[in-house]
């Protein structure tokens, strides 16, 4: 099944509970929440902290991506805070293997994730430690940005590591997806989408929703 994941980087932060409350009552089952570092990327987000707030005011799914130099030194405090999956990137500091496995140790589900200029191969070896899979379509560090089409090549290669390993890896894309390339981002691969001002800034996310359900439904996702 398709999860969409809406990005807090979209919303309106001064109304952030009431933004929660529209994703539950979209019926949405996922809440994708980006913390950075400042040095991994060119940008300064949420802490540990942020995650607990949201994890008190409601139930969904906390989809968390760590786009840190050092995930490693934070992945219990991710944890505790009410995160349900924590994703990672290869190409951070800290040994992918080492953290993946750390998040486990916490018994939650872990990901990895690639940036736009990174080969999916980077990371199949690690796929039987993952239960999701990240696939960045722009450079990370700021909402709003357009998606970059090459990066939806990366997907269908995805998928096929993912097939031949055998486990339940879902398989999500972040950056620049909308409604006019939701289907495209399906078709290839993808079965969790995170849309940030494509859902929160829409006129009418309801019909949104209802739209990119219909595409999943059309590509069997």
């Amino acid at each position: 099944m398709m999860d969409l994941s809406p990005s807090v980087l979209g919303a309106d932060l001064l109304h952030l509970g009431d933004e929660v409350k529209k994703v539950e009552q979209l019926g949405i089952r996922w809440l994708h929440l980006d913390h950075m570092d400042g040095h991994f990327v060119p940008n300064i987000s949420f802490g540990p902290d942020f995650v607990a707030a949201i994890r008190r005011q409601t139930s969904l799914f906390l989809d968390v991506h760590l786009m840190l130099s050092h995930p490693l030194d934070y992945v219990k405090a991710y944890a505790q805070a009410g995160s349900d999956l924590i994703t990672v990137h290869v190409e951070a500091e800290d040994d992918p293997e080492q953290t993946l496995r750390a998040i486990r140790a916490q018994g939650k589900q872990a990901g990895i994730c690639i940036k736009p200029k990174t080969p999916p191969q980077a990371i199949e070896a690690l796929l039987p430690l993952c239960d999701l899979v990240l696939v960045m379509t722009v450079e990370p560090g700021f909402g709003g940005q357009g998606m970059m089409q090459d990066c939806v090549e990366k997907l269908p290669v995805l998928r096929e590591m993912i097939d031949r390993c055998g486990r339940p890896i879902r398989l999500e894309v972040d950056g620049g997806v909308k409604q006019e390339n939701a289907g495209r981002v399906l078709a290839a691969g993808a079965d969790v989408l995170v849309m940030g001002t494509g859902l929160f800034r829409a006129k009418d996310p309801a019909q949104v929703v209802a739209a990119v359900m219909e595409e999943a439904r059309a590509c069997g996702r």
